[in-house]
């Protein structure tokens, strides 16, 4: 099979190739996996963490992607309930130990031994890859493969981090950042608050004026400030800057969700400039999102399908990873990529 893998970490501030293009045997389905023949994979700020080392696969060579969609093709001993050729995705939860106290009570992304796809174990930049069954998610007819890889990251953390960031219907809702994660929330927002009005903080005009095409009541600058302050606002960025922007344009009460695996070096100074009065005062909170669970994938799959969300999607052959990745890196694309096998 063709697959793209990571050998070592590298730095994407400059036009680098991490990713080589290899052919491999396909893998075998061990007992209670399932092997897919990927139809799509979508691209996520969380692969570019990987690559430039900010929370890196522990051992190279490594097939990347989390947000796979893709058809049965052989089920491994012990599983059941799933048939060949039905379709199913993978996210970025891989698998979870089931028996610690964490997982026990409901928060499985939080548990000790959590595996995330594409970094501990191999993704779906490839024609094939194998997963947990139990850690699956059956697609709904409504969807394409290419509509419905990039639901199961940012789409799906963006349900988490709407759930977290406790909105009542009618408050305002900030988003700070807004690629393919953050326009999914816009949608989404839209279907469960339907009176909460949406401001968008982004950097490039281009993403505001996506942001507004979309139904943003309000968009501007990271630094800009709205018409009112949020009741809640989420981060979808890399950066310091946007969390202490934020912080400033809550309203009493208000909550902070950042929604990052890592965030990168830049602007990190800016945290020693932090001001009690300015930016906490008044009882304001911060959250931060870590991983998602099964039933966050479910619920948002569900959800998804029954307001007819479709993400805004650009489709690239999948030897052109490394291409899409220095897009994603240097603040080239909009929407959501996904590689197509």
């Amino acid at each position: 099979m063709k697959a793209m893998l990571l050998d070592q970490v590298a730095d994407l501030s400059h036009e680098a190739q991490p990713l080589a293009c290899r052919e491999l045997p396909a893998p075998e389905p061990k007992v209670g996996e399932i092997l897919l023949r990927v139809g799509a994979c979508g691209v996520c700020h969380t692969e570019l963490d990987e690559i430039e080392g900010r929370t890196p696969p522990p051992r190279f060579p490594v097939i990347p992607g989390h947000q796979v969609v893709g058809r049965v093709v052989a089920c491994g001993a012990d599983v059941t309930g799933i048939e060949t050729g039905s379709r199913h995705g993978v996210a970025w939860i891989y698998s979870a130990c089931g028996h610690c106290d964490l997982c026990l009570s409901g928060h499985e992304n939080l548990c000790p031994e959590f595996r995330a796809t594409g970094r501990d174990a191999n993704g779906g930049y490839a024609e094939y890859m194998v997963a947990p069954a139990a850690f699956t998610y059956p697609i709904p007819d409504f969807f394409t493969d290419i509509e419905a890889a990039p639901l199961l990251c940012g789409g799906a953390i963006g349900y988490r981090s709407l759930m977290l960031a406790n909105l009542s219907n009618g408050h305002i809702l900030g988003l700070t950042g807004f690629g393919a994660s953050g326009h999914q929330v816009l949608k989404l927002a839209r279907f469960l608050y339907p009176a909460s009005p949406v401001f968008v903080f982004a950097r490039s005009e281009k993403d505001r004026d996506f942001a507004r095409s979309l139904g943003a009541d309000w968009a501007g600058d990271t630094t800009d400030n709205p018409p009112e302050p949020c009741a809640s606002i989420i981060d979808t960025t890399p950066a310091w800057l946007p969390v202490l922007c934020a912080l400033e344009r809550l309203r009493p009460g208000g909550r902070l969700v950042i929604n990052a695996i890592r965030k990168e070096n830049r602007d990190r100074e800016l945290l020693a400039g932090i001001s009690y009065e300015r930016h906490l005062w008044m009882e304001k909170e911060i959250k931060s999102v870590a991983n998602i669970t099964r039933a966050d994938v479910s619920a948002f799959l569900d959800i998804a399908a029954r307001m007819a969300l479709k993400p805004e999607v650009q489709s690239y052959p999948l030897d052109e990873a490394n291409r899409v990745l220095l897009d994603l890196r240097h603040g080239r694309a909009t929407g959501a990529a996904v590689l197509m096998p």
